[in-house]
């Protein structure tokens, strides 16, 4: 399990995450929704030590994320940012290896190739490993990083709205991928979403903030009402349920 203490953050004099406190559920997809500003990126990083909080802490499985060294922390959580661009020529299964920097400093064994394999193969990326990054699709690219996240082999994933620059079918088709990670892997996975609809579908629990601060958190069919949704957004939603699912529909 994480557990987020009091985490405080300010830029400027302005606070961007201002006291928050939630437990993230291991084996579970947990998605961070809000409006643009809501600290939802920041949580993330301060969750990887990737932004230094104010105050506050984050425990990861009972221990302090500032007791961990480097490579211990990268060998139990994983991030995938927004901005993934690399400038550097690479195929994807070069990218993939990347992957398990933490555990052979680059020197590949035979555990590491038998779960670079296996993460090529979970992402259905075994034709394309031998092309380059920049012959790919906007789709086929984002599979290549998850791939790479996958094959670091942690049990935590965080993702920063990993669906931009997908279209509706590539934006399905990963989020069903990242559901299949928790049942088929045992992944316990945060992301940031924009899109309120695939966090209402495919999360178990969802974390809205607006302002930097928490303003509710719990299972999906809790957080995807219309007083939640419009005081988050101030904007007005209706909610309709569809094949089981909490569809949010707003113009």
């Amino acid at each position: 399990m994480i557990k987020i203490r009091n985490l405080t953050k300010s830029y400027n004099g302005k606070k961007v995450v201002d006291n928050v406190s939630v437990n993230i559920e291991r084996g579970k997809i947990t998605s961070l929704i809000g409006p643009n500003g809501a600290g939802k990126s920041t949580v993330l990083s301060m969750i990887t030590r990737l932004i230094k909080p104010d105050s506050g802490e984050v425990i990861i499985d009972g221990k302090k994320i500032s007791e961990y060294d480097s490579n211990s922390l990268s060998k139990k959580i994983a991030i995938l940012k927004q901005s993934n661009n690399i400038d550097v020529k690479l195929r994807v299964r070069e990218l993939v290896e990347f992957g398990r920097f933490p555990y052979c400093k680059g020197n590949l064994g035979k555990e590491d190739h038998r779960l670079v394999d296996e993460a090529i193969e979970y992402m259905q990326l075994e034709d394309i490993q031998d092309k380059y990054l920049d012959e790919l699709s906007g789709g086929q690219r984002q599979r290549a990083f998850i791939a790479m996240v996958i094959a670091q082999d942690t049990e935590y994933i965080l993702l920063d709205e990993p669906l931009n620059n997908l279209d509706m079918y590539n934006s399905s088709k990963m989020m069903k991928v990242l559901k299949n990670l928790c049942r088929d892997l045992n992944r316990t996975i945060v992301i940031v979403l924009h899109d309120i609809n695939f966090a209402s579908c495919y999360s178990d629990n969802i974390v809205a903030l607006k302002n930097g601060k928490i303003e509710k958190e719990g299972c999906t069919e809790n957080i995807i009402e219309k007083e939640t949704l419009d005081n988050i957004y101030e904007m007005d939603f209706t909610i309709k349920n569809i094949n089981g699912n909490r569809i949010c529909v707003y113009f």
